[in-house]
């Protein structure tokens, strides 16, 4: 073939004709055209990490961060990971590469996530000049974490539901921004792609769900908050899940395995079994499962929502009891104070003692990790936005990054101390 233009052509939509698109259910509209997202194959947290989490406003909310570290340090305490999280309010991906050397690289993360893309698109239609400087400004984020020796799981932003009145230049409805910010988050592969790192898929997860959600629960519920840009507990449940199976976690927190018949129980992963006898487990648990509070899945406010949206049990949070050589047809399971009858059959398979017992002997140890990783990420807030930015600082500011780690080092102190083993009876019991 001689006419080179043709040929142009032709590889052009031979290319087009390669690219994979994900699924998109019927009650999505067409205009929604996604590329595939890739998926993380391995554990990307390695023991000792210092996890960098990093984003605008929406991470400053301090609900997806809190989410993610309490999870980590309960489920996966056998890496010792640490977590900061570096949420600015406002803030592009521009503005965070310029502050990363004082504010982040100091601390010498080795692994980081980041959520950019809301404010960058400038709550507009698309734009093909505002989305290649957010290319651009996401590459240099992503080479200067991997130039300091850091891993990377490059997020996309969540998805939008209404044009945000305080923003005086934005225009547009709130499906001509979503569009927007879907075609942020095909950029964000593209260049994850092209630099070898991770990516979190936050926008595609929500965007189906934000359509089912509605459609079961009424317009009210918004997995992007009231203000439909800022999510609540709901939306924030969805992007730690994207962000924690970005990271390549799995969610087996743990298995016993006990044989009636044998007299006999053995466990792995995070489980010891310190005795048994006669259907009664002694169990130390030193990997704890992630524990929330009962509340009305309707609601998008509610953690329990955005659990049962981001099938958050079944996919990160599974402590496995299995149960065989039963006699009888059924079989009670007490755990802590509360009781449970089975099927044999349901036992065999294996039950996840999380879901099936909300309420559990580690639970309270997991509430005392939650409280300290709150009060920890309220002070790092603290020590980057106003510390870090004071008179003083600008004399000194090695001297502020000294003198402020002495109150943060006593934070993560508190929440070293709050991750511990739990010592707990599983007894399981035939029902004649």
């Amino acid at each position: 073939m001689r006419n080179p233009r043709v040929l142009i052509l032709l590889l052009s939509a031979a290319l087009i004709g390669c690219q994979q698109y994900q699924a998109r259910p019927d009650s999505v509209p067409a205009d929604y055209v996604g590329l595939q997202a890739p998926a993380t194959t391995s554990v990307l947290l390695q023991k000792e990490d210092r996890l960098a989490i990093c984003g605008d406003s929406i991470t400053e909310q301090k609900k997806y961060s809190v989410l993610m570290e309490a999870y980590i340090v309960a489920a996966r305490s056998d890496l010792h990971v640490t977590v900061r999280q570096y949420g600015w309010s406002g803030e592009q991906a521009g503005g965070f590469l310029k502050r990363m050397d004082n504010d982040v690289l100091r601390f010498k993360p080795t692994i980081a996530t980041t959520c950019y893309g809301m404010n960058d698109f400038r709550y507009v239609p698309k734009d093909d000049a505002i989305a290649e400087t957010y290319r651009q400004n996401q590459t240099a984020v992503v080479r200067k974490f991997k130039d300091a020796g850091a891993r990377v799981v490059l997020g996309s932003s969540g998805t939008i539901h209404s044009v945000p009145p305080w923003v005086k230049s934005a225009k547009g409805t709130w499906e001509t921004l979503n569009l927007a910010l879907l075609n942020f988050r095909n950029i964000d592969i593209e260049v994850a792609k092209a630099e070898g790192v991770s990516f979190a898929d936050v926008y595609w997860p929500m965007l189906l769900k934000g359509y089912e959600s509605r459609a079961k629960f009424g317009a009210g519920f918004k997995l992007e908050g009231n203000d439909g840009v800022h999510p609540g507990w709901a939306g924030h449940v969805m992007m730690a899940t994207a962000y924690l199976e970005g990271l390549g976690l799995r969610g087996d927190v743990g298995q016993i395995n006990v044989d009636l018949a044998a007299g006999k129980a053995a466990a792995r992963e995070g489980q010891r079994i310190m005795k048994y006898e006669g259907g009664v487990v002694s169990l130390r648990s030193f990997r704890l499962p992630f524990s929330f509070e009962a509340g009305d899945i309707s609601k998008d406010d509610t953690i329990a929502a955005g659990v049962e949206l981001a099938d958050f049990q079944r996919k990160l949070n599974r402590l496995t009891l299995k149960v065989t050589g039963a006699k009888s047809a059924k079989v009670q399971v007490t755990w802590g104070a509360d009781a449970k009858v089975f099927t044999a059959e349901q036992l065999t398979k294996g039950v996840n003692l999380a879901v099936e017992f909300p309420k559990n002997p580690t639970s309270a140890t997991f509430a005392e990790i939650w409280k300290a990783v709150v009060e920890k990420q309220a002070y790092e807030t603290k020590q980057i936005k106003t510390l870090f930015r004071s008179p003083e600082a600008k004399k000194d500011m090695e001297a502020v990054a000294k003198s402020s780690q002495v109150e943060f080092d006593r934070l993560a102190a508190a929440l070293k101390a709050a991750i511990k083993p739990v010592n707990s009876t599983l007894k399981v019991e035939e029902v004649r």
